[in-house]
């Protein structure tokens, strides 16, 4: 439970995600106020089974009180619960669900699974239910890491614009200019979704042999690259979008471009596709980026790292490269960003999402 007073000031948080490349839910403590990162603490992960990932499929692109929803909510709620029970003395946990459907120009999204259930079972205050806000006053809602991405370059010490890739279902991008004191300063961040990443790639090998993900880019490297499909799909309405901008996680025009293709040359277009929109992105920066930063599952995807590395003219390195953990930055975002939730500080802004102001959004369930 949280103390009386405690806060404005360092709070032992812990942050969840469950991304939308639906492998698994990552969970890691941050110390923060909410405004500067005091230390990284313990993380875990907990894969979901080839059951559960079935449910959760089964339940994309559709809305609350759709058939199988209330299923995949289960599930999420279930595997939160059982990796988040293995902490110990938590302030606060921040919990952002599973994205299901997500239509920021109809103004609605949705992430399932309720914080007050988790509350309730954990015994902890729960921050969730995020993006909502923002999208109802206008915004994308996505992406919301940015703020801890400014958090984190100011905390690196890097006096330089840098860029953070996030290669989950989708891809999406920070520019942070770390010289400026806060994220919601106008200049501070620019953030929007890339195109399409990791999530193509997963539901392409699970369709055709039945595996979650290509392995090492195994069967990418084996296989050629149609250019064609690569340039049509580039030219496409949504990358000439100027940012802030999103995508929702499902793209049939683009498994059907690649529906006549073998296996190994699918894989290898589709990697090209997500490279080229990466590079594509950094039409829309403010200035050259000092280099690239890149979290999430795809950077553990040589062939997807050698295209991006081709593409972009400045170093890309995984995180680690700075001695952070990729797998938890998400996961540690949504600790930073419960918070600021807290402390009603904003959560996103015009750079980030769209949204005309900068904006708070989240609720708090407290235990009982």
């Amino acid at each position: 439970m949280l103390k009386a007073g405690v806060k404005t000031g360092m709070l032992r948080v812990l942050g969840t995600m469950s991304g939308t490349s639906l492998d698994g839910v990552d969970a890691a403590v941050l110390e923060t106020d909410g405004d500067v990162i005091r230390r990284f603490g313990p993380s875990a992960y907990r894969p979901y089974t080839d059951a559960e990932r079935a449910v959760l499929r089964t339940a994309l692109g559709r809305w609350p009180g759709d058939a199988g929803v209330e299923e995949a909510a289960e599930v999420v709620e279930t595997a939160h619960a059982e990796v988040m029970n293995g902490f110990e003395a938590i302030d606060l946990a921040g919990f952002h669900g599973q994205t299901l459907a997500h239509d920021p120009g109809a103004r609605r999204t949705h992430q399932t699974g309720s914080g007050a259930v988790l509350a309730e079972v954990l015994g902890w205050p729960v921050v969730w239910d995020f993006r909502s806000n923002d999208v109802e006053l206008g915004g994308q809602g996505a992406p919301l890491a940015p703020f801890y991405h400014h958090a984190l370059a100011r905390h690196l010490g890097l006096h330089a614009p840098v860029v953070f890739l996030n290669l989950g279902g989708v891809g999406n991008v920070t520019w942070v200019d770390p010289r400026l004191r806060t994220p919601d300063t106008p200049g501070a961040c620019l953030a929007f979704d890339t195109g399409p990443a990791c999530g193509p790639l997963n539901d392409l090998m699970q369709a055709r042999r039945g595996v979650p993900m290509d392995a090492d880019g195994a069967l990418a490297a084996s296989g050629i690259v149609d250019q064609g499909v690569v340039d049509r799909y580039l030219s496409g309405a949504y990358f000439h979008k100027i940012p802030p901008k999103s995508l929702d996680r499902l793209d049939p025009g683009l498994m059907a471009a690649v529906a006549d293709l073998g296996d190994a040359d699918a894989c290898a277009t589709l990697s090209a596709v997500v490279a080229a929109a990466v590079a594509r992105a950094a039409e829309h920066y403010p200035d050259a980026p000092a280099r690239m930063l890149v979290s999430g599952g795809g950077r553990h995807n040589p062939v997807l790292m050698a295209m991006i590395r081709a593409a972009v003219p400045c170093d890309v390195s995984p995180v680690e490269a700075l001695g952070l953990d990729g797998d938890m930055i998400e996961a540690q975002a949504f600790a930073y960003l419960a918070v600021r939730v807290l402390r009603g500080l904003p959560t996103s802004a015009p750079g980030t999402t769209g949204v005309a102001a900068a904006v708070g959004g989240g609720r708090v369930s407290q235990p009982g």
